[in-house]
């Protein structure tokens, strides 16, 4: 069975409008941590980016920044961290992301946020990866784009062959084990022909 070594988070370079993001941040960053799990992160020290990789260093976690060159001073590079790649463009960023992390973890965050967990649902829909895939959906977050999908899939656009697997919780301090559940149940292509939604 494969262990659950290292996860992926993305979430916004702005703290958003309610504090249970920020303290969302704070805690999944303090259980990766804790877990002696290794945070993969755009490498930013603002928002709730710098928040989860300041919460995990706090607990003596170990955390990978992955950064474009041209948003090193936009977002700040956080010094303390262990590890930082400073990379020529976005898709060499999320391509190395995707290749060190056993995991993705998405909290809220903008529309960059949403491109990322997106292109990691396609992938996984077209059998390229079966790493799993947590929306933290913080006072429903995540909601909103749950129910988008459910309409795509009742419209026939997500259909047999194209199944898309991922979780919803909403406890970050649970994330760690709901990765670790849904990295020992994960086969390497889908295995039905509807959208799968599991809710913890």
């Amino acid at each position: 069975m494969q262990r659950l070594t290292s996860v992926c988070v993305y979430c916004g370079s702005g703290f958003g409008g309610d504090p249970a993001f920020t303290e969302a941040a704070r805690t999944l960053g303090a259980a990766l941590g804790h877990a002696g799990i290794r945070l993969v992160y755009g490498g930013g020290n603002v928002g709730l980016m710098g928040t989860v990789a300041q919460a995990a260093l706090d607990a003596g976690g170990h955390v990978t920044g992955i950064i474009p060159d041209f948003l090193k001073s936009r977002e700040r590079m956080l010094d303390a961290i262990q590890e930082t790649i400073v990379v020529s463009d976005m898709h060499t960023r999320k391509k190395l992301m995707f290749d060190r992390a056993d995991a993705f973890v998405a909290l809220p965050g903008g529309i960059g946020t949403l491109e990322e967990l997106v292109e990691q649902m396609t992938w996984a829909q077209l059998g390229q990866h079966a790493k799993p895939i947590l929306l933290l959906s913080v006072n429903g977050f995540w909601d909103p784009l749950i129910t988008l999908l459910d309409h795509m899939r009742g419209l026939g656009f997500i259909r047999e062959g194209l199944d898309l697997n991922y979780i919803v919780g909403n406890d970050p301090a649970a994330a760690v084990e709901l990765l670790r559940r849904a990295l020992a149940e994960a086969e390497p292509a889908p295995q039905s022909d509807a959208l799968i939604a599991k809710r913890f």
